[in-house]
């Protein structure tokens, strides 16, 4: 899409909880706001179901875009020979987010609005290199933090998306950078896509390399009970000494708000 008449205004969301309180945040703000959605076709049922709701209070059709050439995931995974996207190589979000989005701005001028909070500093969402694209921080801005995000979200009707009962970050279902306890969280949510996620995983028949979506790990082998009876105790153990800290921590705040746990998930993701 390619206006070429003057600004164009673009919210990028993710399912996740601050980027749909930015919309929400930016609704009778910027009313020539543009909202779109980086679709992998790979996400939970639970972020579908929001961006409909979210859909329905906006008013106005929130645009999702694919790569250009209609690959979804499992055709780009044949392409680079079954090798899995890993927080190396992230092959995933260069092709089904990034390049979607930049061919949709074309070489409009943009304001891209991003949802990065003002108590999160060191966090950087997706700002791109091209000159056309200028990144706006609105939470920063107007000091909008973690609390206030919940709020907007609670004012609204919406609340959180439901799968921050058990994950900590919007995504694909199969995201690499989920940890452990999570992967049980979607093992014990949605048994269907915990399946179609380890059938990604592959052993090399010629050299023996595994590929596997957590390192030195098979999703079989996480999925066995006595290890899935570790990682809940582990998980225990973890939310009992953030509760002894601060007595309302939540599930994102023991795993790390999102992505900035320092496991460097990708921003034009979660946010």
């Amino acid at each position: 899409m390619s206006s070429s008449k003057g600004e164009r205004h673009i919210l990028s969301l993710s399912g996740g909880k601050d980027s749909s309180a930015l919309a929400i945040y930016m609704k009778n703000r910027v009313p020539a706001m543009e909202y779109v959605f980086c679709d992998t076709e790979k996400e939970l049922p639970e972020t579908y179901e929001y961006l409909g709701k979210l859909e329905a209070f906006l008013g106005q059709p929130i645009r999702r875009l694919k790569h250009e050439e209609g690959l979804g995931f499992d055709a780009l995974l044949t392409i680079r020979r079954g090798y899995l996207p890993s927080p190396q190589a992230r092959w995933c979000t260069d092709y089904l987010k990034i390049k979607p989005f930049e061919k949709y701005v074309g070489d409009d001028i943009v304001t891209s609005y991003v949802g990065i909070r003002a108590d999160e500093p060191h966090r950087r969402g997706y700002i791109s290199t091209k000159p056309n694209i200028k990144a706006r921080f609105p939470f920063v801005e107007d000091n909008i933090r973690k609390q206030d995000v919940l709020r907007i979200l609670q004012e609204s009707g919406l609340g959180i998306p439901s799968y921050y009962q058990w994950r900590s970050r919007s995504g694909c279902y199969f995201c690499f950078f989920q940890q452990r306890r999570e992967w049980v969280g979607l093992l014990e949510t949605h048994p269907e896509l915990y399946q179609a996620s380890l059938g990604y995983e592959k052993t090399d028949p010629v050299t023996g390399e595994r590929y596997t979506w957590i390192q030195n790990e098979s999703l079989a082998d996480l999925a066995k009970p006595d290890r899935i009876e570790r990682i809940k105790e582990q998980y225990q153990r973890r939310l009992e000494r953030e509760r002894s800290v601060s007595p309302n921590s939540s599930l994102s705040d023991v795993f790390g708000d999102e992505t900035d746990s320092g496991s460097g998930g990708c921003l034009v993701c979660h946010l």
